[in-house]
């Protein structure tokens, strides 16, 4: 069985109910047995629990991604599988860096308030990241699909318990791989489809894809990665 611990079937921008009933039942014949769908935004996380509901073995997250940080209103319901995307994005200038600090901050405070595992966004801004999150100690996490340098990961590694997501990406980049014990695989679809499958829209039934990659990658059999990987998604968001 595998996990897609990152997607966004839910999202009507990207899916059609009609095309997310059709990517659900390929995962599940590609054996990808549970997904998460992630919430961006007040709004599409009650969106995700909606889609949750209504199908088996899915899952759902409440989050604001920091592309919102102080420009929406949020106020927390439910009963998610963690709190996320949420953290600081310093790709885009017209992202407000002291709202997105402010908001990470909020969305940490609430994944202690409620013990919810998070899913962290994290571009461009480990140099902030790692002040806000040594002041909740208590945090647990994945951070959502790693893209930086070594040096990073390897901070990420020995300063926190902290899972690493690795997605399609992974698999045409030159990103460096974390080890198998703290590896959570995630789709997060529709974007970054992974090789052999680039140029088409992403979705959870491409997981083995990157789990087969990872096997290659690290030298391992391929159940083992299976197991693992699922072991970890299993234990961080408790499905």
């Amino acid at each position: 069985m595998l996990i897609d611990a990152h997607c966004h079937l839910h999202d009507r921008e990207f899916f059609s109910a009609e095309q997310a009933e059709e990517m659900l039942k390929r995962a599940h014949e590609k054996g990808v047995e549970k997904i998460i769908c992630i919430g961006t935004s007040h709004e599409d996380s009650l969106a995700a629990r909606d889609f949750a509901v209504e199908h088996g073995d899915t899952y759902w997250t409440y989050g604001v991604h920091p592309e919102f940080a102080g420009k929406e209103d949020w106020t927390f319901e439910g009963t998610p599988v963690a709190i996320g995307e949420v953290g600081l994005d310093y790709h885009y200038s017209s992202y407000n860096r002291t709202a997105q600090i402010h908001l990470f901050e909020q969305m940490l405070q609430l994944a202690n308030d409620h013990n919810l595992p998070v899913s962290f966004h994290v571009r461009e801004a480990f140099d902030d990241f790692f002040p806000v999150v040594t002041n909740f100690s208590k945090i647990r996490g994945v951070v959502h699909s790693f893209s930086d340098n070594k040096k990073n990961l390897k901070r990420v590694l020995a300063e926190t318990d902290f899972y690493i997501g690795v997605n399609g990406m992974a698999t045409y980049s030159t990103l460096p791989t974390p080890p198998i014990e703290r590896i959570i695989l995630e789709t997060d679809a529709p974007f970054l489809t992974p090789e052999p499958f680039r140029g088409i829209i992403n979705e959870p039934s491409y997981v083995p894809a990157i789990a087969k990659w990872l096997s290659t990658k690290l030298g391992l059999d391929y159940q083992i990665v299976e197991r693992k990987t699922t072991e970890n998604a299993r234990q961080l968001f408790n499905i």
